[in-house]
């Protein structure tokens, strides 16, 4: 009963137009690269989710995608587009995580985090917070080192509100495929509409559960996303 009642408030609150900022949307980027491999600049595939263990970054979204896409705004609308917004009522819970994408910044704190947003952007995620979803983190890469724009995305799949959040079984694997799936092809949010390219980097990082917050075996795949402003 509790959950009906939200989707219907979330349903009520969800007409009100998202506020976005005005971008020139371009169609290519300046990058030379789509990615660094953060472990040759001395950085790492884990986040740094404290007690000498992270979350994976497993998911990139290229440096050869559309500029606007880069951007805060525009990686808040290309979410919202693929099922993503921020936190509910903007209230987070937790200490941010840092990541060090070996690009010379050193440990850097996410930019931002994102959760499931079940079709409703901007007040969905207060479901997702009830009852448990997918969410990411974001990270850029924009070291001196290493300047290719490209964001880092740590995602997983987390339990519901009693069980504190934790992150489901095999929730690293199965959040970036779940992602996947909701960005691949043509996508469309606040007049904007995108194409995201997927391609599988497979044994990009570390195959098990050594280092891994909650000690929780990943498959070692990256997805790489190119996405295009149509």
């Amino acid at each position: 009963m509790m959950i009906t009642t939200l989707l219907v408030a979330v349903g009520a609150l969800a007409t009100v137009p998202a506020a976005i900022a005005s971008v020139v949307y371009a169609r290519s980027s300046k990058a030379t690269k789509a990615f660094f491999n953060p472990v040759d600049g001395g950085g790492s595939w884990l986040n740094n989710a404290g007690g000498g263990v992270g979350e994976p970054l497993n998911v990139v979204i290229s440096g050869f995608s559309s500029p606007a896409v880069l951007t805060n705004d525009g990686i808040l609308n290309y979410a919202r587009a693929i099922g993503f917004s921020e936190e509910c009522f903007g209230i987070h819970l937790g200490d941010p995580m840092s990541a060090d994408l070996g690009d010379g910044h050193g440990a850097v704190n996410q930019t931002m985090e994102l959760r499931q947003d079940f079709g409703f952007a901007g007040v969905g995620t207060c479901l997702e917070s009830l009852v448990g979803g997918n969410h990411f983190r974001v990270y850029r890469q924009n070291g001196p080192k290493a300047n290719s724009g490209a964001l880092f995305l740590a995602v997983s799949k987390e339990q519901d509100v009693t069980e504190h959040h934790n992150i489901v079984p095999d929730g690293y694997n199965v959040g970036r495929d779940a992602l996947i799936a909701s960005a691949e092809g043509t996508k469309r949010f606040g007049g904007v509409t995108y194409t995201t390219k997927v391609e599988r980097m497979f044994n990009l990082m570390p195959v098990g559960a050594t280092g891994v917050n909650h000690g929780i075996a990943v498959d070692g795949t990256v997805a790489l996303l190119t996405v295009h402003i149509d």
